[in-house]
């Protein structure tokens, strides 16, 4: 077995200062792509040479033969520290046991060149999609200079010397230097114009399956959270926030709360409360202590129903805009037997394991941020924004999430924090209780779909038209906010793009903004919009008296790869297999993120009307898997996600306020209800894709088809409940 690779927990970049970070040796070179490679970023070359050396914003290799690589996403247990870092150590030649994974910080590599390091995200399951090239090019190149590095030495050509495991040797006379015995002269060569990677029949690394580096840490306890993080002088922040919808503090009696021991402050932002305290239980004792009077201003009597006939509404009313348009000029001569249907979805929280929390410091020469999200170079841009310091005197140390389902994408509550902390000189960590966690959430936006369909005689479509209605995610991530009649993809993600051949496609959305805020969840758009289309397929095959699997065939001759993974899904999961009475099979496939999945369940309806999915067929074809025990990991984990909400994930209000507080009330899968998920992965050879969201995606579709299939009833509308 390989041994795993290391993650210095809470490390930042080696807990390299700004200036050792940026002039190491005498040279740092930036990698990003071979357009970009021969740009330099400092040169001191009366710099003394020192223990580290940074070799391309990538590697850091230390006089003691002491290797780090430095990876762009953060980990939120999807893997991804173990799968970057396999890609640079794959074309450096470096065994995973010989590694340190260091988290990139905005404040150490946002002048860098590499686009990776300049701008840090991760989401989207975009993180190997983005990386995959950069990565490699960056071990290759490092590689070829400590190579060039030991034929000056030696005076010997590049191309007589082998590379192995950290070390390059001279076959002519056996002798070996290691890389950090080569460090300090490598930066001095010049950096490769081209490199040429390794071909798939020459990889060691990528393709296998290597224990995850956050895995142990996890185990023994020696993690570091964001609502770890432990710095000195620190004390704890309760934060309450206003619990009607658009409201904030009229008043407040705090003298109860300010004689319990240990309260040191009381703080006020408007649209919430924070207590500071020794310790955090004391700090919530202050808060429940609180005598508070909240506005409930305009949203007063508002309800979910209200909300949803709103988006309902709009949809009739409001000017749509158009996501894709292939219909034909002569679109009234075509006839058939029309189908229509309407699906609704609700608002979902995102109910991370690991609730809210950020530890920040506003001292007298800036601000230090101690956290796990998602966005960290946006986290550092949001805090000068709301604390007037200068972005170059703000630190973001990023620390590993305990989830985040897309929560940590957006910077509200951090913003909160920041506020808070300007009006105080300690580091506080403000820590967002689960019920304000779950009420003060930015929700998955709630939808209405209607969609419809003209079938020829052979049962096919002749013309699909998809209409989504409902609010804007991109508006909160938009400056300025998404201009009215601009189109939002991600609210048509994965309807105007379908895996299928559907001619005179018109697929539109009517934007219907509610007073409920939201933000990105797992699986984003296509988690909403893979749901409709792949039922709605589904309606249509009944009505052709086609299999739902030869039904999705027909409309795929030009897309090999679902055709693929379909028939997979169909011959593991014995499709074809008679069923007892209750039990029913359903199918889902999409292409979403770059990766084709097709998902079937399995359900039996209990005597007492609840549903039990006994077991799940998932194939992926996500091109190369670089970690394909993380992608069954991931699938595994997305499925469950999104049976999750299909089950029990519902959003309510009533009277302007979030009904929902904590897990008693917006239930997730418990261990005995976890079905048997079998994943089968296609190794296709293409470009990888996205892997995190791709089992979210195919949830919803999957179970609602197979409980058509077990009561005969469709499900348009989730949570499921058998009728």
């Amino acid at each position: 077995m390989i041994a795993p690779l290391v993650h210095k927990a809470g490390d930042v970049l080696g807990n390299f200062s700004r200036r050792r970070f940026l002039v190491s040796g005498g040279l740092l070179l930036a990698f990003a792509d071979l357009s970009r490679m021969g740009v330099s970023i400092a040169a001191a070359s009366d710099t003394p040479a020192r223990s580290n050396t940074q070799i391309g914003g990538f590697v850091r290799i230390s006089s003691d033969n002491e290797i780090a690589l430095i990876v762009p996403n953060i980990e939120m247990g999807q893997g991804i520290y173990t799968a970057e870092a396999m890609l640079i150590a794959e074309e450096l030649e470096v065994n995973p046991d010989r590694i340190t994974v260091l988290t990139a910080l905005p404040q150490d590599v946002t002048d860098m060149t590499p686009p990776l390091l300049r701008s840090l995200s991760t989401g989207g399951s975009r993180s190997i999609r983005k990386s995959w090239t950069p990565l490699r090019q960056a071990g290759a190149a490092a590689r070829l200079m400590l190579i060039s590095a030991a034929a000056d030495k030696w005076n010997v050509s590049v191309d007589s010397l082998i590379v192995e495991n950290g070390t390059i040797k001279n076959p002519a006379n056996n002798e070996i230097a290691t890389y950090g015995a080569l460090a300090v002269d490598a930066v001095r060569q010049p950096v490769p114009a081209t490199v040429k990677l390794k071909s798939p029949t020459a990889w060691k690394l990528v393709g296998q399956s290597i224990p995850r580096i956050d895995i142990p840490d996890k185990l023994n306890g020696h993690a570091v959270f964001g609502i770890d993080v432990r710095v000195p002088d620190m004390v704890y922040g309760a934060v309450m926030g206003c619990p009607f919808l658009g409201g904030s503090v009229v008043r407040f009696d705090d003298r109860a709360a300010r004689a319990i021991p240990g309260v040191l402050d009381i703080l006020s932002i408007g649209s919430a409360i924070a207590v500071i305290a020794r310790k955090y239980w004391i700090a919530r004792k202050g808060l429940a202590a609180l005598d508070v009077t909240w506005s409930a201003e305009k949203y007063a009597h508002l309800s979910t129903g209200d909300v949803l006939a709103s988006i309902k509404s709009a949809a009739d009313h409001v000017a749509p805009v158009t996501a894709r348009d292939d219909r034909k000029a002569d679109m009234g001569q075509i006839s058939g037997k029309k189908i229509d249907s309407a699906y609704e979805s609700p608002f979902l929280a995102h109910a991370a394991m690991e609730p809210l929390n950020a530890t920040v410091h506003v001292h007298s020469e800036g601000c230090d941020v101690w956290m796990g999200t998602q966005v960290p170079t946006r986290a550092r841009q949001a805090v000068a924004a709301v604390t007037g310091i200068p972005e170059k005197n703000v630190a973001i140390h990023n620390h590993m999430i305990g989830g985040s389902f897309g929560r940590r994408l957006a910077t509200d509550f951090l913003e909160q924090a920041a506020k808070f902390a300007c009006k105080t000189q300690m580091p506080v960590k403000f820590i967002w209780s689960r019920e304000e966690d779950i009420r003060q959430d930015l929700f998955r936006p709630a939808y209405y779909d209607r969609v419809s369909a003209t079938l020829g005689a052979d049962g096919l479509p002749l013309v699909w038209t998809h209409h989504v209605s409902g609010p804007s995610v991109m508006d909160r991530f938009t400056p300025g906010g998404l201009p009215v009649g601009k189109l939002d993809h991600d609210a048509v993600a994965g309807a105007a793009n379908t895996p299928y051949e559907l001619p005179n496609m018109h697929v539109i959305w009517t934007r219907a903004d509610t007073p409920v805020p939201v933000s990105w969840w797992r699986g984003v758009g296509p988690a909403h919009n893979v749901y409709v289309v792949e039922s709605f397929i589904d309606e249509l095959a009944f009505e052709a008296g086609i299999d739902p699997i030869v039904y999705r065939k027909r409309l795929l001759k030009n897309n090999p790869r679902s055709v693929a993974v379909l028939d997979l899904a169909a011959e593991k999961s014995g499709w074809n297999s008679d069923m007892p009475e209750g039990v029913g099979r359903g199918v889902a496939l999409h292409n979403a993120f770059g990766t084709h999945c097709a998902v079937v369940a399995e359900v039996t309806i209990e005597p007492t009307k609840a549903i039990k999915i006994s077991k799940v067929t998932a194939v992926v074809d996500c091109g190369m898997a670089v970690n394909p025990d993380t992608l069954v990991a991931q699938i595994e984990g997305g499925l469950l996600f999104g049976f999750t909400a299909a089950l029990y994930g519902e959003v309510t209000l009533e009277g302007g306020r979030i009904d929902q507080s904590n897990f008693h009330n917006y239930r997730l899968m418990r261990i005995n209800e976890a079905p048997h998920v079998e994943v089968h992965i296609v190794n296709s050879g293409e470009e990888p894709g996205g892997i995190g969201e791709v089992g979210t995606a195919a949830a919803f579709p999957a179970l609602s088809n197979a409980l058509f299939s077990a009561t005969k009833e469709r499900y348009r509308k989730y949570p499921f409940k058998i009728k």
